[in-house]
Formats: C-alpha cells, sequence, structure tokens
C-alpha cells in the first residue's frame, strides 16, 4: 500500500455498500438492464456473465469526489495536461466486460467515443465481489488506482497482461500521493484543497 493514513475519528463510517451478484448474465441482458437501471445510486459491473451490483455508501462517494478534486488540483498546479471523465461506462462485448470506475482520467489526449482511460480510480469501501483489476485487464487499462483502508495501492498493466503494484503511478509520475492521502478522509473539502496546495507548492 502507499501512504497509508488512519480515518480521523471525527468521520463516523456509513453503512456498507450493499452487494449483489447474478450468474448466467448474458450480455444481451446486461446491456438491457445497464439501459433501464441507469442511475447514480446503483453502480454495475460485468464480467463473463456475472453481473455485480452495489449501492455506494456515503464515505465512498465522499472519498472518490475528494479523491478526484484532489489529483486534478494536484495535477493543474503542476501544469500536467489530465482531462477528467467521472464515472463514464465502458463496454467490450467481445471481451464480456462492463464496468463504471469512481473516476478516469486521460493524460495529455482527449477520449474519443470507443476508447478507454489512462487511468481508472476505484474507492473500496466493501469488498468487491468482482475482482475489479481482472476486469479491468480485460478492457486493458493501463493504469489502476485503488483507495482501500485508508491508502492507495497503485497498479500498472503489464504488456502480457496481469497487473503489477507501483510505487509511483507511470501516467502522472510528479504526483505524490502521500500528500494525496493526507486528505482523502476530510469532510472540508474546502479546506483540504487549500492545504494540498500549500503543501504542493512547498514540496
Amino acid at each position: 500500500m502507499v501512504a497509508a493514513t488512519r480515518l480521523p475519528p471525527s468521520l463516523p463510517l456509513s453503512p456498507p455498500e450493499q452487494r449483489m451478484l447474478i450468474h448466467g448474465v448474458s450480455w444481451k441482458d446486461y446491456v438491457i438492464l445497464r439501459e433501464a437501471l441507469d442511475t447514480p445510486g446503483l453502480r454495475m459491473t460485468y464480467c463473463e456473465g456475472v453481473l455485480e451490483l452495489m449501492s455506494p455508501s456515503r464515505n465512498h462517494e465522499l472519498w472518490k469526489t475528494t479523491i478526484a478534486r484532489l489529483i486534478e488540483l494536484y495535477a493543474f498546479l503542476l501544469d500536467l495536461p489530465l482531462l477528467g471523465y467521472g464515472s463514464t461506462t465502458f463496454r467490450n462485448e467481445a471481451k464480456e466486460r462492463g464496468v463504471a470506475p469512481d473516476e478516469c482520467w486521460r493524460v495529455g489526449t482527449q477520449m474519443r467515443d470507443g476508447e478507454i482511460p489512462d487511468i481508472v480510480l476505484e474507492v473500496i469501501h466493501t469488498k468487491p465481489i468482482l475482482d475489479k483489476l481482472h476486469v479491468y485487464d480485460g478492457l486493458a487499462i493501463p493504469e489502476v488506482w485503488l483507495w482501500q483502508d485508508g491508502a492507495f495501492a497503485l497498479h500498472r498493466r503489464l504488456a502480457e497482461g496481469g497487473y503489477a503494484r507501483v510505487e509511483r503511478s507511470i501516467a502522472l509520475p510528479q504526483v505524490d500521493f502521500e500528500i494525496v492521502a493526507r486528505f482523502v478522509t476530510r469532510e472540508d473539502q474546502d479546506v483540504a484543497l487549500r492545504e494540498l496546495a500549500a503543501a504542493v507548492r512547498g514540496a
């Protein structure tokens, strides 16, 4: 893990996400369900006939939003060409994969229809039933960031497939995740952003 931190005692844990796994789901049925149930309160992950449904918790949404704001401010301060695409859904019928990351980004180039991001973020508040790295491997996502238990774990996809843990982001090596991790669980996002800016400028 990179940059482990303790959760501040003032931040109570919200109830865990509700997760459900459905087996034997065809690609056609997944697409129909995805279009019919496309709401902010429901996340779907599809992999090789298995569908996971998840209702994110308050803390899940807080942390993923805070991370996105911190990372994008960090990139802005360093004049890095980072473009955010939020929780866009990515689907590939041939690979039997469908997933909407918590956040995703391209570095230096815009993402066109049918293209994939350079980086995806997954906040793990309760353990996913499906292996998210296996899902993203099938989509050939170059870099996956996991936030879990107060720490970042960064994963870079190998040329032959699969992921390897890395200490620094390959796409954004300038970002110090020890600095970012200090502020992820803060409720006062506005203050946290100002403090991050001061830390980056002083680094």
